[in-house]
């Protein structure tokens, strides 16, 4: 994933927000949310579905609880959940979460080409990990989130972000987001098929010119399955 996303109010955001029974308030809106920001984070908490803050950076510096610029952590390759040495290999077990979204951008990786998505008439639930760090002077708990990515996706997704693609997941399934929210459940056996590259819903793919810009260059496109 290129590393930024929007959070705009629209319907779709608020036909999300009524589907998860969640309320998003206006300081998580944002047309561009890069790496190291604010990000809303829905998760669950002693069965009660919560909206957090989180930092779009899963590994913090431990004393002042800003990004590690050291790891790139706003990501979680798929491929690395199963390793217990990796940082992600707890969060994708005890603390999954979703991350609202309006849209995202994905580069080729040339440094010139980048693609705005959407889901067609729809938000986008990224499937997300999180983790909690304890604000020593404070007392308060600070989070940080990384969205999970997943291998690319063969036919025309490899001209947009040929490495991989983000986990999307269908926030209208309430048995699934039921499973994947609940930090008690840790068989997470039962969601390989979800990090497999797939598409979820239709997707309009719009060529723009920058990614911290959003302009739009090109007549939009459609992915389907």
């Amino acid at each position: 994933m290129c590393g930024r996303f929007s959070l705009i109010d629209s319907p779709e955001v608020q036909w999300l927000c009524t589907t998860l029974g969640i309320q998003l308030y206006g300081d998580y809106e944002s047309g561009d949310i890069a790496p190291g920001g604010t990000i809303a984070i829905i998760h669950e908490r002693a069965g009660e579905r919560l909206v957090s803050s989180a930092t779009w950076w899963l590994f913090l510096d431990q004393e002042n609880l800003k990004p590690n610029y050291r790891y790139a952590s706003f990501n979680s390759r798929s491929d690395k959940l199963s390793n217990k040495r990796a940082i992600a290999y707890k969060p994708f077990r005890e603390s999954r979460c979703l991350i609202p979204a309006s849209a995202f951008v994905e580069g080729l990786g040339d440094k010139k080409t980048y693609h705005k998505i959407e889901l067609e008439n729809s938000a986008i639930a990224f499937g997300g990990i999180y983790k909690e760090y304890l604000n020593r002077k404070s007392g308060e708990l600070v989070y940080s989130a990384s969205i999970i990515t997943l291998p690319p996706l063969a036919g025309p997704w490899s001209e947009i972000h040929p490495k991989s693609m983000p986990l999307m997941l269908d926030f209208e399934d309430e048995d699934l987001v039921s499973r994947w929210l609940d930090p008690g459940n840790q068989d997470v056996e039962q969601f390989a098929a979800l990090l497999q590259p797939a598409i979820i819903k239709p997707m309009k793919v719009t060529k723009i010119d920058k990614p911290s810009r959003w302009n739009p260059i090109e007549e939009s496109f459609m992915i389907v399955k």
